[in-house]
């Protein structure tokens, strides 16, 4: 059993970054108020979010102007996806260990 606790990822223990990692593993990339739709957040609860997620490498940023007005988007790193597979298989193994033994 502790194995598994092991590969869970703390970075996407909260339920905004587990959201915001699993819009960005199924569309590439994704604006900032798109996904503060999608996800229901305020605009400082999801910047901080973002980007401890930047910080950790698993998200990158994408700022521009679209005519005049500043779009900012995120995609998913290869390190990110792969830590966000890695911490689902984590979960779905625990899931399952937990149902063997009921």
């Amino acid at each position: 059993m502790k194995d598994y606790f092991e590969n869970i990822n703390k970075a996407f223990e909260s339920r905004a970054r587990l959201g915001i990692m699993s819009v960005l593993m199924v569309d590439d990339k994704i604006d900032f108020s798109s996904l503060k739709d999608v996800l229901k957040l305020t605009d400082g609860n999801l910047a901080s979010h973002l980007r401890a997620l930047e910080e950790a490498n698993y998200l990158q940023v994408e700022k521009q102007f679209v005519g005049r007005k500043p779009n900012t988007t995120y995609h998913a790193t290869d390190r990110g996806r792969e830590a966000f597979k890695s911490h689902l298989d984590a979960l779905e193994q625990l899931i399952l260990n937990n149902r063997k033994e009921s």
